[in-house]
């Protein structure tokens, strides 16, 4: 039996998620906070490709973190520096959750509340920065303001002035960490220091959103997805769930919050509204599909905007830990409109079987499945239909049919959605294909182990679904499970959602197969899926299926992963 500790103090973990802090993948920040603090040459850093040979950083760089702007748009300092009295600057020593050390301990930097960061040390030090446009500020730090506190506005001006309240700044910010890693859950040892860094991530990427009033929404990433979209909230949701399940019922009620008037969840909630219709789309997406040629870019009519159905099963995973029956009922009724709305809203050629009407509402817009025309019709979201009827039937028998609705007919949806779903089996394939406008696809994509959530696939359909996650030709790659095939002619180790391994897929198999009555393959690829990420350095947003190190384009520091990290690592703990 593999080693367990049963306690661990909030600083100890602190101190192994302090272990991945390297200004580089994993910023220097603070729950609720819209402040990032890299290295200076992190640009470079990336462009190597790694740590491999890089030199102690000298100078930091501090970025603001905002919706649908990415890191260079939001620079605020481009070099800040730590001088001695002879002006050699200091290295960086250290990085801990609540403090970047300078020299022997000389200087810290820290946060002095959520908008802004202190910086001090003994006399004689100096602190320097640059800002975009060129100007430089220069203070010099003295025995009565041994600190210097530099407020971030919203203009990402910096407004400074001494300080001599650094200790409690510090001691603030410690204490702030400290109580977030106290929720920290326990898993085996060899996957603890892992789980701390991810419940890092999970804490890090908190945001206020005061549009909503006082709402924290744990977003994908601070690094340019600064957001909080519907799939990652139940993904995200279902990590918190083992450490703060206060705040997971949060993440699922700001992707409830904003229905439309007939019940269609929106893709995402921000700070700036809701991306609800093509309509909302940002400047910047609607230039990516049309340099991808998506015949989606400019649509002659709004094609709503939504994620996958996996509410209900959020929703079950978050109770399973903390029951709380009333707020469970406002929730159901959000969910069963929604679950409405696909059929009613989303069956765009009326046969039964609701289809993507946008590659966005899949989340996993980049996968060959939507190169042909569209509507879509997927394996993948016959399957969460069939799921989420399920789960609103368990629901209702447990909180009431008012809310979800009356069991018997969500099963009996259910049911008729499942034949149609067994009708996109193709026996010579071995496998579920998808239709683009009709027309059958070819792509060997993840998308078709999917139906085995529903845990009702027929015995010989199951046992094809297995084999190919066991051909080492297709899917059994040195780090699986890849979300194409690797005999598929559109496979590539580094392109999102067209080869890399996601761990939300992953995890979502596993989930598969153990409704499909395969404990033991579950078990074996949540194993792998957890060696994953602790082998390529941490949870980040898709990882290469050969190397099994992040993709080159890939977002580091990535909520879902963490989260899911965190669940998997539970449940193996517990399996112990």
């Amino acid at each position: 039996m593999t080693e367990r500790s049963t306690t661990m103090d909030a600083s100890a973990l602190a101190g192994l998620a302090g272990r991945h802090l390297d200004l580089v993948q994993a910023p220097f920040t603070l729950p609720r906070s819209r402040v990032l603090v890299f290295r200076a040459d992190r640009d470079e850093w990336v462009e190597r490709g790694g740590a491999e040979g890089a030199a102690p950083a000298t100078a930091l760089r501090v970025h603001t973190s905002e919706y649908e702007r990415w890191l260079d748009e939001c620079r605020v300092i481009d070099e800040l520096v730590v001088r001695d009295a002879s002006g050699r600057a200091l290295l960086v020593t250290a990085v801990l959750p609540h403090a970047i050390e300078f020299g022997d301990g000389d200087a810290t930097l820290t946060f002095a509340g959520a908008g802004a960061i202190s910086v001090g040390g003994a006399g004689g030090l100096s602190v320097e920065w640059t800002t975009p446009d060129g100007e430089r500020t220069r203070v010099e730090l003295t025995a009565d303001a041994p600190a210097a506190r530099l407020h971030i506005g919203a203009d990402r001006g910096v407004v400074h002035e001494a300080s001599a309240s650094h200790a409690d700044d510090l001691a603030a910010t410690e204490g702030r960490w400290l109580d977030w890693f106290a929720k920290c859950p326990i898993v085996r040892d060899e996957l603890q220091q892992m789980a701390a860094f991810c419940w890092w991530v999970l804490g890090a990427n908190i945001v206020e959103l005061p549009a909503l009033g006082d709402v924290r929404g744990v977003v994908p990433s601070k690094i340019g997805y600064v957001g909080v979209w519907q799939w990652d909230a139940y993904f995200i949701a279902v990590g918190l769930r083992h450490g703060d399940p206060a705040l997971a019922r949060e993440q699922l009620e700001i992707a409830f919050r904003f229905p439309s008037a007939d019940g269609q969840l929106p893709d995402v909630v921000h700070e700036e509204g809701v991306l609800a219709t093509s309509d909302d789309l940002p400047q910047a997406d609607r230039d990516r599909l049309r340099r991808a040629g998506s015949q989606i870019a400019d649509p002659g009519a709004p094609v709503p905007l939504t994620k996958p159905p996996l509410a209900a099963w959020a929703l079950r995973k978050v109770l399973e830990v903390e029951d709380e029956p009333e707020w469970a009922r406002e929730q159901l009724a959000v969910i069963r409109r929604s679950q409405d709305w696909w059929f009613a809203g989303s069956d765009l050629d009326g046969d039964g079987m609701p289809e993507y009407g946008h590659p966005y509402s899949s989340g996993l817009d980049d996968s060959p499945i939507f190169d042909g025309p569209l509507p879509t019709t997927a394996p993948d979201l016959g399957a969460y239909l069939v799921l989420q009827d399920l789960e609103l039937a368990a629901l209702a028998e447990r909180y009431g049919a008012d809310a979800a609705g009356e069991p018997r007919a969500h099963r009996e949806r259910a049911a008729r959605t499942l034949e149609l779903l067994l009708g996109m089996w193709d026996e010579a394939s071995g496998r579920f294909l998808a239709r683009a406008a009709g027309e059958v696809v070819a792509s060997d994509a993840v998308v078709g182990f999917m139906p085995l959530l529903t845990g009702r696939l027929p015995q010989k359909v199951a046992e094809a679904l297995l084999a190919a996650l066991g051909d080492p030709e297709r899917y059994a790659l040195p780090w699986a499970v890849p979300t194409v095939s690797a005999a598929d002619p559109d496979f590539s180790a580094e392109r999102m959602w067209r080869g890399p391994v996601w761990v939300n897929t992953n995890a979502l198999i596993v989930e598969g197969l153990r409704a499909s009555g395969h404990p033991e393959l579950a078990r074996e690829l949540a194993e792998r899926t957890v060696a994953l990420v602790v082998h390529g350095g941490g949870p980040h947003e898709y990882f290469n299926p050969l190397t099994g190190r992040k993709a080159r384009t890939a977002t580091t520091a990535f909520g879902w992963s963490a989260a899911l990290f965190i669940d998997l690592a539970v449940a193996l703990s517990a399996d112990d």
